[in-house]
């Protein structure tokens, strides 16, 4: 008979002690699966919070509550806080959910590498962050980011200052600009989103925003500050960031552009406006070499009368502000440009239809020339009080009429050989140029040399 030796199985200690370890396992498990958000707020929540600020310690993170699914592999928070210690910045969320990251790497006392990000997916709800030292703020209603899909959407983005515009302006002795941007659904698709977690490059396929307003004001009755660098242009902008940086295409649908200078406080703004913007932007890239463009086109309604379309050449790299552009401006009544000028030039236009313009400006070392070529009839001009806008005034009068009488060019259509009157442009950039009043008072400077004011 086949003898069976004892070795064979486990000894009676041995046995319970397994069977023991087994159902202390079986308890973790079990609670783990019954008990799982308690745990997770009692034992991951602290080490994510003390991590977070040992790692920046100029920042305090706060997290409300978390809540872990097994089943779909997602992770929620209640609401997230970030706080600068100097209160220079602060940012909330009232939801977080993030799903989809491979935590196993972890669980061992590893590190996250690229692969494990490959199918995450973050949804995030009601963003604020403040910036008090910029007097700004923005919001965002939703954002959605998908790594396996390369694409981000914000929808409901707001740019805004903490406070009105007076109160804005109130805080500097000099002059500044006050920008406002609404854009109710911005997608950027074809997204390098490892690339952007790791800070080494930005590169997308598109970045679309429909139904956008950019609202632009400058406060003009003070001055500017001597010893400040002047704005940065685009070129400057983009060549100036460390990291690559490259976006295929910026597209605009149904945008809206709003620019105003304001000369007193509390005083009327001379405003431009571009209405339904179709823009398209190609060529940003700031890793391209010297001289590389960018390319613009845009078709936008001019102070809602004309039809204005522009092409712009802008080149990266140069050691000064360079570009090209041209355009066409269609049919329509030039009183419309009174929005502008009666504030800004004390000009009234009464009567004056324009049949057709083009134009073609080149810029280099920010001294733009170039030609502008309007035909239009009936031009006629009123001084206005500055202060009461009354064209009614004696001196007014007199300027009106020797303006109209011996200067104005009244009437500019091609006589009987073809030719017409050319205007020349000619501007230096001011300091403070911003980039869209440098374009539109070198235009100007070719206006007014055809009709004369």
């Amino acid at each position: 008979m086949t003898m069976i030796r004892r070795s064979a199985f486990p000894s009676g200690k041995a046995s319970r002690a397994a069977v023991i370890a087994g159902a202390l396992l079986l308890i973790i498990v079990v609670a783990f699966l019954l008990f799982t958000d308690p745990l997770v707020n009692w034992l991951v929540r602290p080490r994510i919070i003390s991590a977070f600020n040992e790692a920046y310690p100029a920042y305090a993170l706060h997290i409300g509550g978390m809540r872990y699914s097994i089943a779909d592999n997602r992770v929620d928070f209640a609401s997230v806080a970030i706080d600068a210690v100097d209160s220079a910045y602060g940012g909330t969320v009232d939801a977080l959910s993030l799903s989809g990251l491979h935590w196993t790497r972890l669980l061992w006392g590893g590190h996250l590498g690229p692969d494990d990000f490959a199918d995450v997916t973050l949804d995030i709800d009601q963003i604020e962050t403040t910036l008090p030292g910029a007097q700004y703020e923005c919001r965002c209603e939703r954002l959605h980011a998908s790594v396996r899909d390369s694409v981000i959407v914000a929808d409901s983005l707001l740019l805004r200052p903490l406070t009105g515009d007076e109160e804005f302006f109130r805080g500097s002795r000099f002059r500044e600009t006050r920008f406002r941007l609404v854009a109710p659904h911005v997608s950027v698709k074809g997204l390098a989103c490892i690339g952007m977690c790791e800070a080494k490059y930005y590169h997308a396929r598109s970045l679309e925003c429909r139904d956008v307003l950019l609202d632009v004001l400058i406060n003009k009755d003070k001055a500017s500050k001597v010893d400040s660098s002047p704005p940065a242009m685009p070129a400057e902008l983009l060549t100036s960031l460390q990291t690559p940086v490259q976006v295929e295409r910026l597209v605009v649908v149904n945008g809206r552009l709003n620019y105003g200078e304001r000369f007193a406080v509390e005083g009327k703004v001379a405003c431009i406006t571009l209405d339904s913007l179709e823009l398209q932007v190609t060529g940003i890239d700031n890793q391209a070499g010297p001289g590389a463009p960018v390319a613009v086109r845009a078709k936008a309604k001019f102070m809602k009368a004309g039809t204005m379309l522009v092409e712009m050449s802008i080149p990266l790299g140069l050691p000064t502000f360079s570009l090209e552009y041209s355009g066409a401006l269609s049919a329509m009544n030039l009183s419309a440009l009174n929005t502008f000028l009666e504030t800004a030039e004390q000009i009234r236009i009464k009567t004056g239809v324009l049949h057709s313009a083009t134009f073609a400006i080149h810029v280099e070392a920010g001294r733009a020339s170039g030609t502008v070529r309007a035909v239009y009839r009936d031009l006629s001009l009123a001084a206005i009080n500055k202060r009461t806008g009354s064209e009614s005034g004696f001196a007014d009068n007199i300027t009106s009429f020797i303006a109209n009488t011996f200067k104005l060019h009244q009437t500019n259509v091609p006589d009987k050989s073809g030719k017409l009157k050319i205007g020349q442009v000619k501007y230096m950039r001011a300091r403070d140029d911003p980039f869209f009043r440098f374009e539109w008072f070198a235009l100007r400077s070719g206006v007014k040399d055809v009709a004369g004011f």
